[in-house]
């Protein structure tokens, strides 16, 4: 069961980076959890000290700000990592995580991800990559929110999402299990009329076609 849950670990973009067979990673330190749609995996100022990794559904990371309104910072899929901050810092959660529908998780102490990340340099550098590549998304995307306007926002999004979940099919690609229209507007500060307004007209163009499973990107370069 250990070793079936650090294999997701080595299918974060980064195939091959250690083998969990090397690892020998204590079985009272795993945890397995289900989580209903809406349900919150963790909140706002609660103890910083688990890693997790989603095994299946879709997780939002987003946080409050001091008038109450929610901001989307991520929407993670199967395969991906989250919490990972805890390994830098004992204190307390700055975001949320909740699962968007029916998910799974498998859930890690940070103390227990030290040790291995001590013992396995493979380990080590993963985590620093992921944390790395984390912080690059938001600066990316801190920068196209002062210097790109709302239909460049949502474009670059789109275009982003294809990179790191898209299936290419033919000519074409494709984004099974697609964000709402909401979901994109929390994630490019931007209002859900503005998004269907875009994705209307990408599509009037016939650059894209949409329906509430699934994007596909007909024409990528045009899209761009």
């Amino acid at each position: 069961m250990a070793e079936q849950a650090l294999w997701y670990l080595e299918n974060i973009d980064v195939a091959g980076i250690f083998c969990p067979k090397k690892m020998n990673h204590a079985q009272d330190t795993l945890h397995h959890r289900d989580y209903k749609k809406n349900e919150y995996i963790y909140l706002q100022d609660d103890d910083a000290d688990k890693v997790y990794l989603l095994t299946e559904g879709r997780v939002k990371i987003g946080s409050y700000n001091d008038a109450g309104k929610e901001i989307t910072k991520a929407i993670l899929t199967k395969g991906e990592v989250f919490g990972e901050l805890s390994l830098m810092n004992d204190g307390k959660r700055r975001d949320f995580a909740c699962a968007m529908e029916p998910t799974k998780v498998c859930i890690l102490m940070a103390d227990e991800i030290r040790r291995l990340m001590r013992e396995h340099s493979g380990l080590n550098t993963l985590f620093l990559r992921l944390i790395g590549s984390r912080l690059l998304e938001m600066e990316n995307r801190l920068e196209s929110l002062v210097f790109k306007d709302s239909r460049s926002r949502i474009i670059e999004l789109i275009t982003d999402l294809v990179k790191k979940r898209g299936q290419r099919i033919g000519h074409e690609h494709v984004i099974r299990n697609f964000i709402t229209h909401k979901d994109i507007a929390s994630l490019t500060a931007t209002s859900r009329q503005t998004v269907t307004a875009v994705m209307n007209e990408l599509r009037s163009k016939n650059i894209i076609a949409f329906n509430r499973k699934q994007l596909l990107i007909r024409d990528l370069e045009q899209l761009k």
